[in-house]
């Protein structure tokens, strides 16, 4: 593995994580996003893990991420919601689940993980949007890795105050035909309740209420 590990604003559990699990030699703290672009703009990516709590800004900033060095964005949640509107066995067991605030077995999250690593498009690299979560994660992931011959390259953790997270994900409004989304407060639709480009009807998540991601946000920490 390389010697530098890029992390933000990173908890001491997932030093202990990263150090002692992966074999990572060195671990260094950044103090913002803009920061750490600049120095991840000298560094030749491939495999990138990007950490944080639900509504912490992971999807945003992956976008960016993607987009500046033509990654690959493997979210864990994204690929879950797809395994369950699909209505698959995986997708059945997580719906349970995640309407309940829980985290998805790893069993079911690490099976996703290693069918999508193998497809062809992550050959030139992609980036783990909330994964690996725990111990038992990052080390079927390191074995994934060594299979492929490969490493991970960077790993970046978001922390946002549990508060701010409530807010945030309550007043999510998602475009379910085109995966747009609005916020009711810092992002609002031109018309309340309507897609901007479509004038459809927006809608809300089951599982984003204050009462799902305030128990979200303790199976986290």
């Amino acid at each position: 593995m390389k010697e530098y590990v890029i992390c933000l604003f990173v908890t001491l559990f997932h030093q202990f994580q990263l150090q002692n699990i992966l074999g990572f030699k060195r671990v260094t703290k950044y103090s913002g996003f803009l920061k750490l672009r600049k120095i991840l703009s000298i560094k030749n990516l491939m495999h990138i893990i990007l950490l944080g709590s639900p509504g912490c800004g992971k999807g945003t900033q992956a976008q960016n991420l993607i987009r500046d060095y033509d990654l690959v964005q493997l979210s864990t949640g994204d690929m879950l919601r797809t395994a369950i509107d699909s209505g698959s066995a995986f997708g059945k067991q997580a719906k349970t689940t995640m309407n309940s605030g829980g985290l998805v077995s790893d069993e079911i999250v690490i099976g996703i993980v290693r069918e999508q690593i193998t497809q062809a498009d992550c050959t030139k690299g992609y980036l783990l949007d909330g994964f690996p979560r725990n111990l038992s994660q990052a080390k079927k992931l390191d074995e994934m890795l060594a299979a492929q011959n490969a490493q991970v390259d960077n790993v970046i953790e978001l922390r946002v105050n549990d508060k701010e997270v409530v807010t945030r994900i309550a007043g999510r409004r998602f475009h379910l035909a085109s995966g747009r989304s609005y916020h009711i407060e810092f992002n609002p639709p031109k018309i309340e309740g309507k897609d901007d480009k479509t004038g459809e009807a927006l809608a809300k998540r089951d599982d984003d209420n204050e009462e799902t991601v305030q128990s979200r946000l303790i199976t986290y920490h």
